[in-house]
């Protein structure tokens, strides 16, 4: 039986360089990349990251802006960053990546405890941001 809960699927992030993008996501974050060669090679017009089984982000180029017409007004709204992205991690992950971003001299936020999220009450979270700069907050549920 085929299991159609709500899930979410992929989130679209505008980049400049899209390999480039998914080349520090997976130093950065360890996510693996996908579809890199095809877009290299012009086959498809974005690749993305795999967050998990069920969930990517898609890693479009602002080079794309002009062509995103699937609505009336969609143009006007293509390119926008997002307010952050947030993804929940085991505890020692959380702690690897920020000693990870830190390694790499990218702007960490100081740690902030007991926040809301999905899950209920996150007992620590940091935000950074990517090289396009997407904001990202990573955050430990115990």
């Amino acid at each position: 039986m085929k299991d159609n809960a709500i899930r979410l699927d992929h989130v679209v992030l505008w980049v400049r360089d899209p390999v480039a993008s998914a080349a520090s996501y997976e130093k950065t974050v360890g996510l693996a990349p996908l579809r890199i060669t095809d877009y290299a090679a012009g086959a498809v017009s974005f690749p993305s990251v795999r967050l998990n089984e069920e969930t990517v982000f898609d890693l479009m180029p602002l080079a794309m802006t002009e062509r995103m017409t699937m609505l009336p007004g969609a143009p006007e709204s293509s390119g926008h960053p997002l307010n952050h992205v947030c993804l929940a991690l085991p505890g020692d992950d959380l702690q690897a990546l920020r000693v990870r971003l830190e390694e790499q001299s990218a702007p960490v936020s100081d740690l902030s405890y007991d926040s809301f999220g999905a899950r209920g009450t996150a007992r620590r979270s940091f935000c950074f941001r990517d090289p396009d700069g997407n904001v990202f907050e990573a955050r430990h549920y115990e």
